[in-house]
Parts: C-alpha cells; structure tokens; sequence
C-alpha cells in the first residue's frame, strides 16, 4: 500500500544528495516470521551524507494484516533544523492512520518562525488530514509542530490526498536544508546533538509500535530495534 511512498522518498534523496549506507546492527535490516499464524517481514533501511547525519525508515508487510512505513530524516548537527517524521499505518483494511510532521527541536517563537510557520500553506491545503485527536502516548506539545497532518483516513484517499501531502511535505523540508546549506547558517553542533539525544530518548521511551513489534518478532527484537536502530542516540532505562 505505501510502497510509493517509500520509492518517492528514496528519489528525492538520491536525486538532491550523495548518499552512502550506514551500518544496521545485525539482525535488524531484516526480518521475517510467521509465528501465531501471523506472517510478516520488515525491511530497514539507513543512509547519511553531508547534509543527514541519519536517514531512516522501515516497511512492514504483513499483508492484509498491517501495511507500514516509517522513516525519520535527521539534519546533521551542524544544523539547528528540525527532523521529518513519517508514520503511515494500515490496519486490518479497517483503520488507516496518517502522522506527517516537521517536527521542531525547540519550541520558542524565533524557532518557530524560522521553521513551523512555512509549513502553515501546506497544511491549510491538507486541513482534511489535520484531525485533532487527543495523543494517547505523546505530549502534543514536545516535538510536534502545530501544523502536524493526523488523520483517520479512508484507503481511496492514500494515493491521492495523502501522497500529495506526503510529497509536499516532504519538498518543503528538503528545500529548508538545501536553504541552510545554500545561507551557510551553522549552529552549536553540541547543543544540536543534545537536542537529538532528548528526542530520540523521548521517542523511544513513548514509541507505540514496540507493541506492533513484539508481536511479530518478540519483545527482545523489539527492543533491539527501537534503542538500537529506530532511536540508536536513547538509552535503554534502568529497571524500576
């Protein structure tokens, strides 16, 4: 079902910037199983080049059962950018969810400004994708911009409504780094990887999809991906 997403999002790349693989830890770029009746692969990929210290994103099929594609674009840290997150489900052919945001590092008005605002065009054309749904996992206000696309949507409205806004997006945020770039705007590259670390600990602490992925490959995968591959910058807790 999202497998034009994910070759747009890999045209894009390849054809704005050199990209060069990065390492996935064994046992984790793929995977497959069929247990409890349940078959289901998921593929990881992960890319860095001048510009991204990390890009990644993964495909779930599990056929009629679940559809997924993930990814997150992280800036290197000598940008104070914010990431792009992805997050397209489909569930059972009954419940498809759409999560699509640039979403900011920081929550103060110049940040803001500089990197929420231009996105408020885009949104006012999506605002059928712009469903308030109360957050059951995350604080709407911590790395989530204002302008985030949330939707219930229905299957006929994937390849349409939500591609367009998917390619739109994910445009704006390229042509926001190809601008960093082009301006020479440099930030602390230490405050930025600080800033990294707390998102990607927040994230993992807070991910729902561990459950979607215990369920398929077992809870020490699950764990594996999501500390060492989806979030590698957090840090497992320590047991209460």
């Amino acid at each position: 079902m999202y497998r034009p997403f994910l070759t747009h999002l890999e045209q894009e790349l390849n054809r704005r910037f050199t990209l060069e693989p990065l390492p996935i830890p064994e046992g984790l770029a793929y995977n497959h199983t069929a247990r409890a009746g349940k078959e289901a692969t998921i593929q990881s990929w992960a890319y860095s080049s001048p510009d991204f210290r990390k890009i990644r994103y993964t495909y779930i099929d599990a056929g009629d059962q679940a559809q997924v594609f993930n990814g997150v674009l992280y800036p290197h840290y000598h940008y104070d950018l914010p990431v792009l997150g992805l997050d397209l489900l489909a569930f059972g052919n009954k419940k498809f969810l759409t999560v699509i945001d640039i979403q900011p590092l920081y929550q103060d008005v110049d940040y803001q400004a500089r990197y929420v605002a231009p996105m408020q065009p885009i949104y006012e054309r999506y605002g059928d994708l712009a469903q308030k749904f109360e957050m059951r996992f995350y604080d709407a206000n911590i790395y989530f911009s204002k302008y985030l696309l949330f939707a219930r949507t229905e299957p006929e409205l994937i390849q349409t409504r939500v591609f367009a806004a998917y390619q739109d997006y994910l445009a704006l945020y390229l042509e926001m780094l190809e601008t960093a770039r082009a301006t020479g705007r440099r930030a602390d590259p230490a405050q930025i990887q600080q800033a990294h670390r707390d998102y990607d600990q927040y994230s993992a602490e807070r991910d729902p999809a561990i459950g979607l992925f215990t369920t398929y490959w077992g809870k020490e995968w699950a764990e594996r991906f999501v500390y060492d591959f989806l979030f590698d910058l957090a840090v497992v807790p320590a047991p209460i």
